[in-house]
């Protein structure tokens, strides 16, 4: 989806940004919030971003509205956890499947790259093909399931943690080799990506 722009979040994509939300909350396992956002609610989430520091957040628009989102949060909450960072990624449901999360995930990683950060973490629900893949292609591995954590929707949900370190990219890419070798070779189109932007470089 190249019509779409990155730029940082604004404060008027609050109300699209939850609306997102709350679709995944109200039909997924993906997030494990079990009862929809209010604005307030999610303006606190909003606040914790800043356009430096660990804790950012891109968004794609489209038309002038916010389609989805990619941000850097708190891994843990103890203070030695704080060089490490959990990354997640969101998209309307009309905007998936074309592209756009790897869009915003590599992009978040690049401008994230002059960071005080060691470790960046995705959690994933299981099943999800596509999320394993995305994170497999761009150098995390996978470094624990946990079973059965999550009761949503009737059931309970295993969730699989995905690490990787903030070096360069062909160091990561390195040392994911053999995860990723299957990822690339299954004919699903996922290949190492560099956006080259820096944080100047965003709207």
């Amino acid at each position: 989806m190249n019509d779409a722009t990155i730029r940082r979040v604004q404060q008027r994509d609050l109300p699209a940004l939850t609306d997102i939300y709350n679709h995944y909350v109200l039909t997924t396992p993906i997030t494990f919030d079990i009862e929809p956002k209010t604005l307030e609610e999610r303006q606190e989430w909003l606040d914790t971003f800043a356009s430096t520091g660990r804790y950012q957040c891109l968004v794609a628009e489209r038309d002038g509205r916010a389609i989805g989102w990619a941000c850097s949060g708190k891994y843990k909450e103890r203070a030695a956890y704080a060089t490490s960072v959990e990354l997640s990624v969101y998209l309307a449901p009309t905007a998936r499947g074309l592209g756009l999360g790897r869009r915003l995930y590599q992009t978040l990683i690049d401008v994230l790259q002059d960071e005080d950060i060691h470790r960046m973490y995705g959690a994933i629900a299981l099943p999800n093909p596509i999320s394993v893949a995305l994170h497999m292609a761009m150098g995390f591995r996978l470094v624990g399931t946990q079973t059965e954590v999550g009761w949503k929707l009737g059931r309970y949900w295993d969730v699989a943690l995905y690490e990787r370190s903030l070096a360069s990219p062909s160091s990561v890419r390195e040392e994911a080799a053999v995860e990723s070798a299957t990822v690339q070779s299954s004919g699903d189109g996922l290949r190492p990506l560099a956006t080259g932007l820096t944080p100047s470089a965003l709207p």
